[in-house]
């Protein structure tokens, strides 16, 4: 069954935390299945560009609501401490009675986010980091002593405790831009894929034959016994005509989408018309 989740920026109008939980409010109450935040600190365009923690947002939003999954969509794992992600994320799925999912990813804006901070923006650097961080996060999860030797990080008799609400874990969904192969292996091996595509901008949608390609491959390196994987993509709805919204949504879970993420932002309209967007409910 396909659900459906806003998909919010962190960044612009949308860098007031208050705004952000007021709008996962609506969302819950006119029906949607998810909200999910950006993680930006800074924009590549223009480093003056006001954002917020998305972290916290999403801690606010875990106590005023009761249904809705919750998660960063995503979080550039190279650029962060996974020891403290890791906590973070168990605080956040405890907060949220086990509604968390973590995405994560290589991130962008190389300059104004990694180099700008002294941080290595060579993203093979950062891909190393980010599996690295993958493999920390899963171990310091297992709530069993864990250590870690890696070309970047290093664990020694790390403990973590409590464990998180969801077993065996948090949700784990790896980004990755299609056609590039490489992150979608990387997804395979976790819980769910959050693609994007080449050529396709913010507020823009693949053609469904891009998504299943994408899939197929994802899946094709997944083991027959990995249990249940995710499929979630920024979408874009008219909010107008339920009936055809129903129908595009129906061509891309046959293509093996999962979570629809209705993509808001300035690029879509100004605030109010979002928050009209949100009031009108899911394509469903």
């Amino acid at each position: 069954m396909l659900s459906y989740a806003l998909g919010l920026p962190n960044v612009r109008e949308y860098a007031d935390p208050r705004v952000l939980v007021e709008l996962a409010a609506e969302a819950e109450e006119a029906g949607w299945d998810g909200v999910f935040v950006w993680d930006h600190i800074a924009r590549e365009e223009d480093p003056s560009v006001p954002a917020t923690d998305p972290w916290i947002a999403v801690a606010g939003m875990a106590v005023r609501t009761q249904r809705v999954r919750l998660g960063i969509m995503v979080t550039p794992l190279a650029r962060r401490r996974p020891w403290k992600v890791a906590r973070e994320a168990v605080a956040l799925d405890a907060l949220s009675g086990g509604r968390f999912t973590l995405g994560v990813g290589l991130g962008g804006g190389p300059l104004a986010e990694f180099a700008a901070f002294g941080e290595d923006a060579d993203p093979r650097v950062r891909a190393e980091r980010l599996d690295e961080g993958l493999a920390i996060l899963d171990g310091l999860w297992t709530g069993e002593p864990f250590s870690f030797e890696g070309t970047h990080h290093h664990v020694s008799g790390a403990h973590f405790l409590p464990r998180s609400v969801q077993r065996p874990r948090v949700p784990l969904w790896v980004a990755g831009r299609w056609p590039n192969r490489r992150p979608f292996r990387r997804a395979a091996r976790w819980d769910g894929m959050f693609p994007l595509f080449e050529g396709v901008g913010a507020g823009e949608m693949p053609m469904p034959e891009m998504l299943a390609e994408a899939v197929g491959y994802t899946r094709a390196h997944r083991p027959d016994d990995a249990g249940p994987f995710d499929v979630a993509l920024e979408s874009a709805s008219a909010g107008e005509d339920r009936a055809a919204d129903a129908a595009l949504a129906a061509d891309y879970a046959r293509a093996g989408l999962t979570w629809w993420i209705e993509a808001l932002g300035w690029f879509r309209g100004p605030l109010d018309a979002m928050r009209e967007r949100v009031r009108r409910g899911p394509p469903r």
